[in-house]
């Protein structure tokens, strides 16, 4: 049972939120907080978010995770649609696994420890999977082992949501929240910068997905590259 326990607090809430009408709005203003500042989160218009919720119109009743933690702007609007929120806080678990030694991002034991830790669900458990940036942070042994773990949670004709930097020569860049506003937009928070493993362009990317069935693209005025995969 301590071993459970301690297994839950490590990978953050797991419940689905069941589908009904979402919970009164806290009036608050709409701030993140970073490690120094606060942050006011910016709008803006996402093609890859309207086209991930497109292909599921007119369904209700399926099962969306999102890496991105547990925001209830998030949790509002995807039960609102009639589905079941999952949220995983996944950069917080890969910090927690990696931060000590990146070099074990390489490591076959440290990898299946935090797959274990961050995407321990059943085989085809998911309809649709918001990644968010997420995947931008891992070296390419963790990267491949965990779009591998997504596919399998992923059901038949499912659809993943990522985004990457461009593959300009950029030495960092911005880390972001994002909060879903409706079927069109995103608000996006900045909360510093870190260094990429690596940059992607959409042949690298074609890589990265290519046991996936389709994959397409959207590019932005913010140098984030918008890719829907689907299963």
């Amino acid at each position: 049972m301590l071993r459970e326990r301690l297994k839950s607090i490590l990978r953050g809430p797991r419940s689905p939120y069941e589908a009904g009408p979402p919970p009164p709005d806290s009036g608050q203003p709409r701030f993140v907080l970073s490690s120094s500042q606060r942050e006011m989160i910016q709008t803006r218009p996402s093609r890859g978010l309207e086209q991930f919720f497109a292909s599921f119109r007119d369904q209700a009743g399926l099962t969306i995770l999102d890496l991105g933690g547990a925001y209830q702007e998030n949790i509002n609007f995807i039960t609102s649609l009639g589905h079941k929120f999952y949220s995983e806080d996944f950069l917080r678990i890969f910090q927690d696994t990696f931060a000590a030694d990146p070099a074990d991002q390489s490591n076959l034991g440290r990898i299946d420890f935090f797959l274990r830790q961050s995407l321990d669900y059943p085989d085809e458990h998911f309809d649709g999977v918001l990644a968010w940036d997420v995947l931008e942070y891992m070296a390419p042994p963790l990267l491949s082992a965990t779009v591998d773990r997504l596919l399998r949670i992923l059901k038949p004709k499912g659809y993943l949501l990522a985004f990457f930097h461009s593959a300009d020569r950029l030495e960092t860049v911005p880390c972001y929240t994002f909060r879903i506003q409706d079927l069109h937009a995103l608000q996006v928070g900045e909360h510093g910068t870190r260094t990429p493993p690596q940059l992607f362009n959409n042949r690298s990317l074609e890589k990265v997905f290519q046991r996936f069935e389709s994959v397409k693209f959207f590019l932005t005025r913010d140098r984030l590259r918008e890719v829907i995969v689907r299963k």
